[in-house]
C-alpha cells in the first residue's frame, strides 16, 4: 500500500476531534485533527485519562498512542492537548512517559523545582486560555535536587552559584511555609511547593474565573520515583 492510500485509510478510521488550535506562533484556524481518541473535552475525563495512563505506566502494561509517523503528519498543522502539566526539570520524571500519553496530547513545562515566574506562568495559561485546555496538573516529585540544593541554600545562608540562585528565590516561599520540617524536609519542602505553585495558579487573575466556573482544573501532585505512581494531593476535578 502506498503513502497516500495508507494516510487515506488511516484518516478514514480515526474520529475527528472539535475546533483546534494551531502551534506556538500560528494562526488557528477552525479545521480538525483526526486522532484515535477523540480528546477529552471536560477536566474529569482529561484527569481520568492521565490517571489511567499513570496506572498502564505503574503496571508495565504500556499503550505507547500515537507515537507514529502517520500521528506526526496528522497534527503538523494543528494541535489540541487536552492537558498542561507543569513538572521538574528531573529526567526520571518525563510527563508524557509517566501518563502514558501520545503526540499531542500535553503541553508541557518544566522547571527547577517547579520554579515558576511570568513566562511559566504565562506558558501554562496558553492552552486554556486560547485552546480551551481544560486540565493543569503540578508535578512534584521525590527527591527532588532542585530543592534539596534549595533548602540547603536557604537552611545555611549561602546563595547559590549563577542563574541557580533565582530557583532557589523562587522556592523561598515553601520554604518559609514549612511549621516543622519533619523527619525529611526536602519531601515536606517538595510538598509544600507543588501545593502552594497549584493554589497560584488557580487564582491569578487570567486563570481563576475559568477555575470559578468549573472550565479548568488546576491540580496538584506528586510523582513517587520508587513506584511510578502519581499521587494527587489536591485539586482532583469532581
Amino acid at each position: 500500500m502506498g503513502v497516500l492510500d495508507r494516510r487515506t485509510v488511516l484518516v478514514g478510521a480515526l474520529t475527528a476531534t472539535t475546533v483546534v488550535m494551531a502551534g506556538c506562533g500560528g494562526d488557528q484556524p477552525s479545521e480538525e485533527v483526526p486522532t484515535t481518541q477523540a480528546p477529552p473535552q471536560t477536566a474529569k475525563a482529561a484527569f481520568d485519562r492521565l490517571m489511567a495512563g499513570n496506572r498502564r505506566w505503574i503496571d508495565g502494561n504500556l499503550d505507547h498512542p500515537d507515537r507514529d509517523p502517520d500521528r506526526r503528519e496528522l497534527l503538523a498543522r494543528n494541535q489540541q492537548p487536552y492537558g498542561v502539566v507543569l513538572a521538574c526539570i528531573d529526567s526520571r520524571v518525563p510527563p508524557e512517559l509517566v501518563f502514558d500519553t501520545g503526540l499531542g496530547d500535553l503541553f508541557v513545562m518544566r522547571t527547577g523545582g517547579l520554579a515558576v515566574g511570568p513566562v511559566v506562568t504565562g506558558s501554562v495559561e496558553y492552552g486554556p486560555m486560547t485552546g480551551g485546555t481544560p486540565l493543569i496538573m503540578v508535578l512534584g516529585h521525590q527527591r527532588c535536587g532542585a530543592v534539596a540544593a534549595a533548602y540547603k541554600s536557604l537552611r545555611e545562608g549561602t546563595p547559590l552559584p549563577g542563574n541557580l540562585q533565582s530557583i532557589v528565590e523562587a522556592l523561598r516561599p515553601a520554604y518559609e511555609r514549612m511549621d516543622s520540617p519533619g523527619e525529611d524536609p526536602v519531601e515536606t519542602m517538595t510538598r509544600i511547593q507543588i501545593e502552594l505553585t497549584a493554589q497560584d495558579l488557580r487564582r491569578n487573575n487570567d486563570l481563576a474565573p475559568m477555575v470559578e466556573r468549573g472550565a479548568v482544573s488546576v491540580v496538584a501532585a506528586y510523582y513517587n520515583l520508587d513506584t511510578g505512581r502519581v499521587e494527587v494531593l489536591d485539586g482532583a476535578p469532581a
